[in-house]
């Protein structure tokens, strides 16, 4: 009779200790949702840095008109006219020799 009275409360709380850990509002969630949140001020920031980033070359391209020139020149390969451009094809180590 005595040990079935220390079930009773044992029981109680081995119930109450599992949904502490593993309930909806548990111990694990609680984890995994910090790192969740972590996760995502990473991914802020990374979005806060990138998004400076573009604003500074949008200004760029409305200002400068040197970089806005560059631009032209490395990605469209424009020139300017009576412009003579030069290219050398690259050197293997075969022909070196």
């Amino acid at each position: 009779m005595r040990s079935r009275l220390y079930l009773i409360p044992a029981a109680v709380i081995l119930f109450l200790l599992f949904f502490t850990v593993f309930g909806e509002r548990g111990l694990l969630r609680i984890y995994e949702l910090n790192r969740e949140k972590q996760e995502m001020s990473r991914r802020s920031e990374a979005l806060k840095v990138e998004n400076e980033n573009l604003k500074r070359e949008i200004e760029a391209l409305k200002s400068d008109r040197r970089y806005l020139e560059s631009i032209a020149r490395k990605d469209f390969g424009l020139v300017r006219p009576n412009e003579t451009v030069y290219q050398f094809s690259a050197v293997t180590s075969a022909r070196k020799r």
